[in-house]
């Protein structure tokens, strides 16, 4: 999926499929009435193993950022554990919708502040996008997230990595409210609290 495309229609657009791949009659699973022919279209073809699953690994081959490059594991792994209502490590059609509607919409937040629409986004574009989002980061935070999220350059990040972020963030966020009783953006923490807080986040 080629991040400037978002999902659209399927391949030749985004979905990479391996050269002359051609699905043997009847390998499709049957169209499911509950989701739209785009998503079960987009569906039939990331489920290369026709197990009516997606895997991460599965997604990751598919999905392509604006930099030409695969997803991350951490990413993949990420979205499909957000929807693996059933702890299987995989999802079903009905899971990869909401997957579908969830990554067009980070999309589209990315390409906002993606304006010269290079594939990536830089630190003051990310200051600006957590800023929206009602964040007041400072500039050493914001430089600390890209030179975590960018390991290679650290000096700018793609839209699977601003996903990553974005998720963790929010999971901290969410964590920190429930303890911040007072509402006055301090917490008095102990030690195993915070280590549940961080491993839990992360995960």
């Amino acid at each position: 999926m080629a991040y400037q495309g978002g999902y659209g229609q399927p391949p030749p657009g985004g979905y990479q499929q391996p050269a002359g791949y051609a699905p043997p009659p009847g390998a499709f699973a049957p169209q499911n009435a509950n989701v739209s022919p785009d998503v079960q279209r987009w569906f039939d073809v990331v489920d290369r193993d026709r197990s009516g699953k997606i895997s991460a690994t599965e997604l990751k081959a598919a999905l392509i950022n604006g930099k030409g490059e695969n997803f991350s594991d951490n990413a993949c792994k990420l979205m499909i554990s957000m929807f693996d209502t059933d702890a299987s490590g995989t999802i079903d059609v009905q899971e990869f919708e909401k997957l579908f509607n969830y990554i067009n919409q980070w999309l589209q937040v990315f390409k906002t502040y993606d304006r010269d629409q290079s594939g990536h986004i830089e630190e003051q574009e990310l200051s600006q996008a957590f800023a929206q989002m009602g964040f007041r980061f400072s500039p050493e935070f914001i430089t600390f997230l890209i030179r975590k999220s960018d390991l290679q350059n650290h000096k700018q990040i793609s839209v699977d990595q601003f996903i990553v972020l974005c998720v963790q963030i929010q999971r901290f966020t969410e964590a920190f409210r429930v303890r911040d009783t007072q509402q006055n953006g301090t917490i008095t923490i102990g030690f195993e609290d915070f280590l549940s807080v961080a491993i839990g986040c992360s995960i």
